[in-house]
């Protein structure tokens, strides 16, 4: 997921909490970088053994199992919640990051890492585009060149559909549906997500995604042999569980909850470029000039937006 399209779950430190060095915090956005750069290859691996829409599914329950006990842990400091709230959250959280979740999974089974990671980068101009249609944010000149220079980008990535092997079209759009869904979340929860930390956030996106796609995990799973994964793809499984879907977004949020948002999503364009270099060598996958030429303007495009 991108980085700069979830401000809104950030949550306020308190004034009298020792503020920690600025070393510190890039370490740790640079780990995050690197956990969610991986998880791209991750995903590759698993989709080996899991079928898509299983391992999507599957993902957010394990998600929601592994931060239900934090939940519970830190329960007398989270933010509270009526009963009309919680239904608020569970809609943004099932159809914004469990619905996320599961349309990566279903682009990158389809795509590149290269294809995925750069399209992800989209996020923001995303979140523009809603915000400007729902009048939370004014459409400058600069920012609508930003948007048709990303766009340019797209067209041109798309040059790079040729052969047997090569990413398709259709899990390209996955993963902007995946971006998209995450652009809804931020935009139409605003109000919402600003009045609940990351941990209340995150628990009703994954444990209640786990029990709105409970039964398309039963359907899926009827005849999976799960006896027959292997130890790999398990491991695979539960490092997108883990530390992509749970561990990186704590860290998020505990960045932007001492630094300003501009510099913490300054990290989201090392992404992309991690991304494609580990799965050069260790997927075997191929740069193409319409590869960087269409990754350059979809960057580019996003940095001239944010700026705008």
């Amino acid at each position: 997921m991108s980085m700069a399209s979830t401000d809104a779950l950030v949550v306020e430190r308190s004034a009298n909490s020792k503020e920690p060095s600025h070393s510190r915090i890039y370490w740790l956005l640079t780990l995050m970088v690197f956990f969610w750069s991986l998880n791209y290859i991750m995903g590759k691996f698993a989709l080996r053994e899991f079928p898509p829409v299983l391992l999507a599914t599957f993902r957010t329950a394990i998600a929601g199992v592994v931060i239900l006990p934090l939940y519970l842990l830190r329960r007398r400091h989270a933010s509270k919640w009526n009963f009309r709230e919680s239904l608020l959250l569970l809609i943004l959280g099932v159809g914004g990051v469990a619905l996320n979740q599961v349309f990566f999974v279903l682009g990158l089974s389809r795509t590149s890492v290269a294809h995925s990671a750069i399209l992800i980068g989209l996020t923001p101009v995303q979140v523009l585009l809603l915000a400007a249609i729902t009048g939370q944010e004014k459409l400058t000149w600069r920012k609508a060149i930003g948007l048709v220079v990303a766009l340019a980008g797209v067209g041109v990535l798309q040059l790079s559909h040729e052969g047997t092997r090569a990413p398709s079209i259709l899990g390209d759009v996955f993963i902007l549906l995946c971006g998209l869904s995450l652009a809804a979340y931020t935009v139409l929860g605003k109000e919402v997500t600003a009045r609940h930390d990351a941990i209340t956030m995150n628990t009703f996106a994954y444990v209640g995604g786990a029990m709105v796609l409970s039964p398309v995990i039963v359907w899926n799973a009827r005849h999976f042999d799960f006896t027959a994964v292997s130890v790999a793809a398990w491991l695979s499984v539960s490092y997108m569980a883990v530390f992509s879907s749970v561990v990186s977004y704590l860290i998020y949020n505990y960045a932007l909850s001492h630094i300003a948002a501009s510099r913490v999503s300054a990290f989201s364009y090392l992404q992309p470029l991690l991304a494609t270099l580990l799965a050069i060598p260790i997927l075997g996958e191929h740069v193409t000039m319409y590869l960087m030429a269409g990754g350059a303007l979809v960057l580019a495009g996003v940095y001239v937006t944010e700026r705008g």
